[in-house]
């Protein structure tokens, strides 16, 4: 029996995972519009190019979900799928691969198709495709990984740094003035992923020492013990690499692995922001 886990491209870059001959994995992309420009969120996309064009770009730039056929199409490629897509609270690419699936099922009634909200972003999906892959090879049934996958992502938390407002402000999210004067004096927003899949902005700090704090904080008010903890980064391995030892001098037996943002979290986190997950 064949298995295939799918992702949207707001999955971050993956490091090497326990893949076998029977678990395959595939990816979507979303499109972002940058001006005149429309770039493809695969394995062609530049992120620093990327980021530079939107930094250049007067307008704000939007990004559009990847289309039903895409889904489909990976969808069609094993007898077992667990698709993964980013918060439906930020993003209509849940929907798509919910109709993706209809249009499947119609054609392969046979096939078992699981689609799970992330409720987040980035980091959270790398630890659930990790979490499919161990559970596939286990030899659970698909209806029981249905149930510890939803369990799984429920109790995972999520937390922002970002220290750039360009795109917010130039999508009327932050004022021009107050994105300004955050850039001149070094302040960081710290956005907090709420139960439903919604960011709210928790603070606005200014440092590295309180802005790992901020994020700690946090942790310890969500009962965090040790254990996983993802830290994907844009462009920023020595801050990702300070937070991570903050983290472990707090936590000493935590688990905590840094990973680059992919295109669709290079997008809304922007230059050196920071994505924590637990």
């Amino acid at each position: 029996m064949k298995w295939r886990i799918v992702t949207d491209s707001s999955c971050d870059v993956l490091p090497p995972l326990p893949w076998s001959q029977d678990v395959s994995y595939g990816r979507v992309p979303f499109v972002f519009q940058i001006g005149s420009d429309e770039l493809t969120d695969d394995e062609t996309l530049s992120i620093p190019e990327m980021l530079t064009k939107m930094e250049r770009c007067p307008d704000a730039s939007h990004s559009a979900c990847p289309a039903p056929g895409l889904w489909e199409e990976q969808f069609e490629q094993a007898d077992r799928v667990i698709a993964l897509t980013i918060s439906a609270n930020l993003s209509g690419s849940y929907e798509s691969a919910v109709v993706a699936r209809e249009m499947t099922l119609e054609k392969h009634p046979g096939k078992k198709i699981l689609i799970l909200n992330s409720l987040s972003t980035g980091p959270v999906i790398n630890m659930a495709v990790e979490k499919a892959i161990n559970l596939i090879k286990a030899g659970l049934s698909f209806e029981k990984i249905t149930v510890m996958m939803t369990e799984f992502i429920r109790a995972r938390h999520t937390i922002f740094a970002l220290c750039s407002f360009n795109n917010l402000v130039k999508n009327g999210r932050v004022s021009r003035l107050a994105g300004l004067i955050a850039g001149k004096l070094g302040i960081w927003g710290i956005g907090i992923g709420d139960p439903e899949g919604k960011i709210e902005m928790a603070a606005k700090v200014r440092g590295s020492r309180r802005i790992i704090q901020t994020i700690t904080d946090n942790m310890k008010q969500n009962h965090f013990s040790g254990g996983q903890v993802v830290i994907s980064h844009c462009l920023n391995p020595d801050f990702a690499g300070q937070l991570r030892d903050g983290i472990q001098q707090i936590w000493h037996d935590a688990r905590v692995m840094l990973t680059e943002t992919g295109g669709l979290c290079s997008f809304y986190a922007e230059r050196s922001g920071l994505i924590v997950a637990y």
